[in-house]
């Protein structure tokens, strides 16, 4: 799969996937012996996709603690990874919500089901923006589940190159209240200069007391291709047949924290090998293949 400016994707192929592959792992996290997060819309989800090998994984055909044929396919650190993600963006928002926020925005929202499973208080608005056809099928297929939102939940269906801060206005958004951000497992996404847009698009809409989620991949000497192809390799090993390297745009980005700063933004930082200790797991720190994971900086800021 080869990035362009202009190309669009659903959740069955090129980005749209790993949107499709991180719900697969929330499905699996969700059902763990001990779990740190729940999602039960996840499963539902990718089966509605209806990717041949991520249905086989949530529909337990795929093992995701088996190893691949090079010994090193074991799935069940992506799940664990990702469930401690997921958790940390959980919660964000409730404690942005526990502090009286009651405007939050969901970026590449892909199949995020916040704003059906999460305890919004009374008088919360969740924005949801993606590409029209992403928004489409979720809001389809949750309809068709007989899920209901816990909040207010507005679709802004408009691809993120494109003026997405006026489509947020006109969906309601109102600049001068606090308001939660998230952008997670996005940046990598973008083009180094198209991450700094939109932090500053995200900086003029945020009054003070907003606050913001999001993570980043400093180098460490790996290219973001080379973390793109390790992740692959990963998934395939276990029988994965969608190619999901070559996603990540290169290029020398900006610390994300020290842009944020230098925005007006207050900034605290968890690197995922933390976030692994905070939440009652422990870091595969043996498995040299997701060594470059491990410094993945988790970023939370808050609007001066």
């Amino acid at each position: 799969m080869t990035r362009s400016d202009s190309d669009t994707w659903d959740l069955a192929s090129s980005v749209g996937a790993t949107a499709t592959m991180v719900a697969t792992a929330r499905a699996l996290a969700s059902r763990d012996t001990d779990p740190i997060i729940n999602d039960p819309f996840a499963a539902p989800l990718v089966r509605a996709v209806g990717m041949e090998f991520f249905t086989r994984v949530v529909d337990g055909e795929v093992d995701p603690s088996a190893a691949g044929e090079n010994g090193a396919g074991e799935l069940q650190t992506e799940t664990d990874s990702m469930a401690v993600r997921t958790r940390f963006f959980d919660d964000f928002f409730t404690d942005a919500a526990a502090a009286g926020i009651r405007q939050s925005v969901i970026l590449a929202a892909g199949l995020d089901s916040r704003a059906y499973r999460l305890n919004w208080p009374a008088g919360s608005v969740v924005y949801e923006v993606d590409q029209p056809q992403v928004i489409a099928f979720k809001t389809e297929t949750m309809a068709g589940l007989g899920a209901e939102p816990t909040a207010e939940r507005r679709t802004v269906a408009v691809d993120l190159r494109e003026d997405w801060p006026a489509a947020l206005r006109e969906h309601g958004f109102d600049d001068t209240k606090p308001s939660a951000w998230s952008a997670e497992g996005l940046l990598m996404y973008l083009p180094p200069e198209a991450q700094d847009r939109l932090f500053d698009h995200i900086t003029a809409l945020s009054a003070p007391g907003s606050r913001i989620a999001t993570e980043y991949h400093p180098d460490n000497g790996r290219s973001m291709a080379e973390r793109g192809k390790a992740m692959n390799d990963r998934w395939a090993s276990v029988g994965c047949d969608v190619d999901l390297s070559g996603l990540f745009y290169e290029g020398d980005r900006n610390n994300v924290g020290d842009y944020l700063t230098g925005s007006g933004w207050d900034v605290v930082t968890r690197n995922r090998r933390d976030l692994f200790g905070e939440y009652g797991r422990a870091y595969p720190d043996h498995d040299e293949q997701l060594a470059a994971f491990r410094n993945i900086v988790s970023v939370i800021a808050t609007r001066r």
